[in-house]
């Protein structure tokens, strides 16, 4: 499986000759628009940063909201949240999405804006690779970030929604939230198997500009 991180929440997973497009966002986020044609794409919310869909080259199967989805032979489970801690009443309902590919459990957790309540955590399950808010301002910041760390346990962690050169929304850069990780290790992306969710958890930076 391989993961590339195109800013913002937007990453592209690939595996088992499919292409999955989470969170694809329009060019007022700042960052050069993902150009590759995908074979799904998943939707955390309804705003401009994460549901440009439009943008997107080719005619991908669109997957939102909470339940089983099952595209091209691709298991997603959406799971339930909100986009604040008071229950969507400031900015709406979230979806984070989980996804098995090449045996890899990867959750997306979208612009979740609280630590996960017991029975999301259940919902959720195992999980091998955390993509995660980091930023704050509309999401989870550094140290809610943490809390959910620990509430799911990944092997590996993968900050996103931080801020960055290109980013032009007022969200905290990731520092804030690797200060709290010793070994965190920068990369162009990720790519991995089985055999590599082995050992020690891992935080991973991945560059946006990396393609």
């Amino acid at each position: 499986m391989k993961l590339t991180w195109y800013g913002h929440a937007c990453f592209l997973i690939e595996g088992q000759g499919v292409k999955v497009l989470t969170d694809p966002f329009d060019r007022s986020v700042g960052y050069p628009v993902c150009q590759v044609e995908p074979d799904i794409v998943t939707v955390s919310h309804e705003h401009y940063d994460h549901n440009a869909v439009d943008t997107v080259k080719g005619n991908p199967v669109v997957v939102r909201g909470a339940g089983e989805h099952q595209p091209l032979g691709i298991r997603i489970r959406g799971i339930a949240t909100y986009h604040d801690k008071s229950g969507g009443r400031e900015r709406g309902n979230n979806t984070v999405f989980v996804m098995e590919i090449e045996g890899v459990k990867v959750a997306h957790l979208g612009d979740v804006g609280h630590v996960l309540t017991a029975e999301q955590v259940r919902e959720i399950g195992s999980v091998d690779v955390l993509l995660l808010p980091v930023g704050g301002t509309y999401t989870i910041d550094a140290q809610d970030a943490v809390e959910v760390v620990e509430q799911l346990a990944p092997k590996i962690v993968v900050p996103m929604h931080f801020k960055t050169p290109p980013c032009r929304i007022n969200i905290a850069p990731v520092e804030g939230f690797l200060k709290n990780y010793d070994k965190a290790v920068k990369k162009p992306y990720l790519e991995l198997t089985r055999k590599d969710l082995e050992g020690e958890q891992k935080v991973v930076v991945l560059d946006y500009s990396g393609k």
